[in-house]
């Protein structure tokens, strides 16, 4: 009686007859009895994805399957796959729970289960459960216990491969348990050897040795984690073949005797002997070499009378010899690379076997089988390729599948929400490929990776995407060494994901508040700021930066002093909004209007739009790189030059750096777009301004150096900054070279006559130099004062428009373009435009409640004349009185500074020299001191940081030198610098520099070095958060601020032609009990969630503390796991690179390393503990 091949047949006969003895007479030379019994029912001992792949097969073949499940996988997706599903191990351990045979058996019996399928892992190889399944009258779906026995024995293995004429690799003739036999056998037998798991596969433990002084210990690791993986640690150790292939035959076995193969897979594509791409079939291989290797595999299945699905493993060298490694009498993860190029399905043959088909019956004659095309499985896991390959485990919040033709995915748990526990193999999904030549599946296989979306945790896809676009990997010409020989494939472009990340960063607003510090308690406005229209199609009108551009500075600062009407600088961009926002505005707002500004400003010399505290702000505060706004601004506005502040010897900074700093930063300014330097110093102090202006001239762009203004050159009693003070300090300043002068009144001190002193005289010693001043309307009397200068030969005033002038800010620049409108100085701006232009920023501001100087500051105040606060400190001032509980003592700080700036020496007062007054005018407030008390208590009182270093001469000398007795009483016996600060200082090593940014931070530029070479702190925390929250410089400023309401849909453009669309859905009211939020958006208009720990919850639940990834000296996990051994104990002495702890986790083992020489100061763990990724593990001093 023949089996009718229809499967509807198949089908219909089963359930006619449950029990049917069929005979089968073969026509090969085997005559045998075989008894057919069909499966009813199926029970997978396994999980995750083989798992479903087997309940895939039999659902195709009308059969009930089961599954089996330990407690931590009951949420897993193979359960919920199955018709039916058990809890096995319930208490165990997660591995054990899948390895408890009697329980495995119980459900069998207890739920009348025909066939058990073992999967691979776990107890496929073991023939005591192939044995147990047999003697409880169940049909194990793979060879005979006697075949899994003798084939997982790998001494047995080897007798047989002799036996059956098989060439092998010498090794040990039996399993070896203790380190002192690996030892001995190395010494006998020679290096390099490769240990092995006895009692199991896949890579588990398995170690190769090159160091008689490493034997000891990797045999210990490997041994370990084969006991972990299979229950026992024996090993096998073999000599090592150099530079091999391994290529592994498939190959199916009936109950008759009949061995067919199925080609072969070339799985040299490793990392610690794990397979990571397989091949099928194997390229380059010549057809006499894959003959006698197929021959040889069936000939060892026939002598050992092998049935079922099986693997024979081979490696092969480079002359064609090949080497008995293995047999794996189970199927193998990478089978479906098989199926693809064979059109066969293992699996059902599997069942089908054990059913007692013959392959005859199935139409699985050696001639029948046919390779077509090339196969490609690649293994998408969630571990690290930037990291060692760690092991990364979470909850996927995004999954997203390549598909589409020639491809293949098996898998399990994939789907956004999915939990990747740290207690199972790595593997996420299998990505298998399939096309008519190795290129073709290549570029398949390739394609689909990059479709894939994965988030909340890592995968190895980058890894694999330098795989396939390897030229070697796609030629086919493969060894074991293919990894190691390729350390580009580790060079990785990482993800941005900044979709998910920006989620992230909303979710920490709402759960926790907003994220950068808010000075009021005023909220951003519910306004989308309309902005005037230009004809973007069309290239802005010329400005004067084309001059610069073709000609240089000279040519530049010529033109300027040839014009005859006033030219205006606009500082709406950083001044104003420094003045009187807290330098809070955005890149975001400034990009919006930036085109409009070049098409109808193009007129201005210049926008002031860097420098200064912006620089500061927008890393510490804004969380986004000044450099990136300097070179979107210059996309958008090509045509007016920009003007940014440089402290001298300072740069951007509060103190001194190395002369190569400060060269360094003005080179890649110019690089990025800046082309006016205004050049100051707080003390006006040459030396420190001519390294500045020096700097600036070298990196190509134009000097204008400046002169910082206080006093009153009109009041005959201020006797300390004359006249002749400036005239000289200017004459200074031309002879170094400078191509324009500015006068920076940086507090509106300069009153219109004394504006008219001051300009006449520079102008009479320097007539063919152009002039530009710069001021403060504090007092109100701004436009009247620049009014002055521009009628006393001024070349160029500074204004903000405006919305956005007045009080602390510049004059008004509506006011300026009105008052000379049909006069010779005519700044031929066009009224209009300035207020359509204003309109933009009135609105704009609004968004800038909580940084409202208005909060405090209801309007300008000549009392400035006296206490000489500079207009951008005064606002802060007066917030960070209001921030210390002294908003009702803010007159008396401003009295206090007078008295500080006199105590300090009447000094000229900027950044950082104003901060200096500041503080301790400050300090004498809160310790309610008189000047007279600070002398007679000098030597006792504890001054704050900044006086200390000024007194000390750190950012530099002032004219007339510091005050004594002051000076002296204070420092006692305190070093102190004499002459310029940066003269004596090492030059920065920025090569040493970025190495040590890489070894935190992925992508540094010389960006990014020169930010921490001025602020490094500030820099690396920067860069922390940039890769925790993405691009949070695109969102809308309210949400950056504040967050969405819930409800609210909003749009993020994140680079032209990307746009998200997002909506707030809900914040979980009920807490996680690791103390997480889970906050709901919908995103793109698929539901997305973030987990965002609760901190204020926090504090009343016990979480374990994370380390601090800016600080050296806190060790965190590098991966989750569990702790198995601790070899520090507190007070120890440890170098760097020595061995901290050991972590268990997917079965593989790692060892922290110390990342820093110190002494174990705490330690956070003890044996046995669960951590998390990033959990703090010790504190090293």
């Amino acid at each position: 009686m023949f089996l009718p091949e229809s499967q509807a047949a198949f089908r219909t006969l089963r359930k006619a007859i449950p029990r049917v003895r069929l005979y089968f007479i073969n026509k090969n030379a085997y005559s045998t009895q075989v008894e057919y019994k069909p499966i009813r029912s199926v029970l997978v001992a396994n999980r995750g994805e083989i798992a479903i792949r087997v309940f895939r097969a039999c659902t195709e073949l009308g059969i009930k399957s089961v599954a089996v499940y330990s407690e931590q996988d009951k949420m897993h997706m193979h359960r919920q796959k199955a018709d039916e599903s058990y809890m096995v191990g319930k208490g165990l351990p997660p591995v054990e729970a899948y390895l408890n045979i009697p329980e495995i058996i119980r459900v069998c019996k207890e739920n009348d289960i025909d066939a058990v399928h073992p999967g691979y892992g776990f107890l496929s190889e073991r023939s005591d459960f192939a044995q147990a399944v047999i003697d409880a009258g169940l049909r194990f779906i793979g060879p005979s216990p006697n075949v899994v026995q003798n084939m997982g024995d790998k001494v047995a293995a080897r007798i047989a491969a002799i036996e059956a004429g098989v060439p092998i690799v010498p090794g040990t003739d039996g399993p070896v348990t203790s380190k002192e036999e690996a030892l001995s056998f190395c010494q006998k037998h020679g290096l390099p050897v490769i240990f092995k798991a006895a009692y199991g596969g896949g890579g588990r433990g398995m170690r190769v040795v090159r160091k008689m002084e490493e034997v000891e210990e990797s045999f210990q690791r490997a041994s370990s984690e084969a006991k972990a993986a299979f229950g026992n640690g024996a090993m096998f150790i073999e000599k090592f073949i150099e530079r091999p292939r391994h290529i592994e035959v498939q190959l199916l076995g009936d109950k008759a005797g009949n061995v067919v193969h199925l080609f072969e897979r070339d799985c040299s594509v490793q990392r610690r002997h794990q397979k990571v791409v397989e091949i099928a079939p194997a390229p380059r291989l010549p057809i006499e070499i894959r003959d006698k290797m197929t021959e040889a595999a069936v000939r060892l299945a026939r002598h050992v009378g092998y049935e079922n699905a099986g693997t024979v493993e081979f490696l092969c060298d480079e002359s064609g010899n090949f080497y008995f490694i293995e047999v794996n009498a189970r199927l193998q993860v990478e089978h479906t690379v098989t199926e693809e190029i064979t059109g066969i399905d293992l699996v059902q043959s599997q069942i089908r076997i054990a059913e007692g088909m013959t392959l005859n019956e199935l139409g699985l004659t050696q001639e029948k089988i046919v390779p077509r095309g090339f196969a490609i499985q690649c293994r998408v896991t969630t571990e690290d390729p930037a990291n060692d390959f760690q092991p990364n485990t979470g909850r996927l919040e995004v999954f997203r599948s390549g598909e589409g033709m020639g491809i293949r995915l098996d898998s399990a748990s994939t789907y956004a929400g999915a939990i990747i526990s740290p207690y199972y193999d790595s593997l996420l999904v299998k990505v298998i490929s399939h096309a008519s030549d190795l290129q073709s599946s290549a570029a398949k296989m390739n394609r689909a990776l990059r479709e894939f979306r994965i988030r909340g945790v890592k995968t190895n896809i980058p890894f694999l995407l330098n795989v396939l676009e390897n030229q070697k990997f796609l030629h086919g010409v493969l060894d074991t060494y293919f990894i190691d020989e390729h350390p580009q494939l580790f060079k990785f472009s990482t993800t941005q994901n900044r979709a998910q990340k920006l989620l992230n960063y909303l979710g920490e607003v709402l759960v926790n508040g907003p994220q950068t510090p808010l000075a009021t308690n005023l909220k951003p406005a519910e306004v989308n700021p309309h902005v005037p229209t230009v004809p973007l199609v069309t290239e802005p009108p010329q400005g004067l930066r084309d001059i610069i551009v073709r000609e240089g500075p000279e040519a530049f600062a010529k033109e300027v002093r040839s014009r005859k009407n006033l030219m205006l600088m606009d500082t709406t961009f950083r001044d104003a909004h420094q003045s009187l926002l807290a330098t809070r505005v955005r890149t975001h707002d400034l990009l919006k209007i930036s085109p409009y500004v070049a098409h109808k400003f193009n007129n201005l010399y210049s926008l002031e739009n860097w420098g200064g505290a912006t620089f500061d702000v927008a890393l510490r505060f804004l969380h986004e790189c000044p450099w990136e706004r300097l070179e979107e601004m210059r996309k958008r506005i090509p045509n007016i030059p920009f003007q940014m502040l440089l402290r001298g010897a300072n740069a951007v900074g509060y103190t001194s750096y190395p002369d190569n700093v400060v060269y360094k930063f003005c080179e890649l300014a110019v690089q990025t777009g800046m082309d006016i330097f205004r050049v100051f110093d707080s003390l006006n102090y040459l030396p420190n301004l001519i390294i500045g202006m020096e700097a600036a001239g070298k990196a190509g762009g134009v000097v204008e150096a400046a002169i910082s203004y206080t006093g009153d050159v009109s009041d005959p009693k201020r006797t300390k900054y004359d006249l002749k003070y400036y005239t000289n300090l200017a004459d200074e300043l031309v002879k170094a070279g400078t191509h324009v002068l500015c006068i920076k009144d940086m507090a509106g001190l300069l009153k219109p006559e004394s504006a008219r002193l001051l300009i006449t005289a520079i102008r009479d010693k320097h007539p063919d130099l152009p002039i530009h001043v710069h001021t403060h309307d504090t007092s109100g009397a701004g436009v009247a004062s620049m009014l002055s200068c521009a009628q006393a030969g001024a070349d160029v005033v500074d204004v903000a428009v405006d919305s956005m002038s007045g009080m602390t800010s510049q004059p008004s620049m509506g006011a300026v373009v009105a008052s000379l409108q049909g006069t010779p100085l005519d700044t031929q701006l066009d009224l209009r435009d300035v207020s359509e232009y204003s309109a933009y920023w009135e609105q704009t501001r609004t968004l800038y409640g909580p940084f409202e100087c208005t909060t405090t500051m209801r309007s300008g105040n000549a009392d400035v004349y006296l206490n000489e606060i500079p207009g951008g400190q005064y606002t802060n001032l007066q917030f960070q009185a209001f921030s210390l509980g002294l908003g009702d003592f803010f007159e008396d700080v401003k009295k206090a500074y007078r008295e500080a700036n006199f105590l300090l020496g009447d000094i000229i007062k900027v950044t950082p020299s104003s901060k200096v007054v500041g503080d301790l005018a400050q300090f004498m407030v809160q310790n309610h001191l008189t000047s007279e008390q600070v002398l007679e208590r000098a030597e006792e009182l504890s001054f704050p940081k900044s006086v200390l270093e000024y007194l000390q001469g750190y950012i530099g000398i002032p004219y007339g030198g510091f005050p004594e007795p002051l000076r002296s009483r204070v420092l006692k016996d305190m070093p102190r610098i004499e002459g310029r600060p940066g003269a004596k200082m090492e030059p920065l090593d920025f090569d040493k520099l970025k190495a040590e940014l890489s070894e935190s931070h992925a992508n540094i530029t010389d960006r990014d070095v020169v930010s921490a070479a001025l602020y490094p702190q500030v820099t690396n925390e920067y860069l922390h958060y940039r890769e925790k929250y993405g691009p949070v410089d695109k969102l809308d400023t309210r949400m950056f601020l504040t967050g969405p309401k819930v409800g609210e849909e909003f749009e993020v453009s994140l680079e032209r032609g990307k746009t998200l669309s997002m909506k707030a859905l809900a914040m979980a009211a009920d807490l996680k009990a690791n103390g997480n939020r889970e906050v709901f958006f919908e995103l793109n208009g698929q539901l997305r969630s973030v987990h965002i720990p609760d901190k204020e919850a926090m504090k009343e639940i016990r979480v374990h503390p994370k380390a601090n990834k800016t600080l050296k000296s806190e060790v965190g996990a590098p991966m989750p796991g569990d702790v198995i051994d601790i070899r520090v104990e507190v007070g120890d002495r440890v170098e760097k690179g020595h061995p901290l702890v050991v972590l268990s986790a997917m079965k593989m083992e790692m060892v922290v390393q110390s990342p820093i020489s110190g002494v174990v100061k705490k330690l956070e763990i003890t044996k046995g503990m669960k951590l998390e990724g990033d959990d703090l593990i010790m504190i090293i001093e």
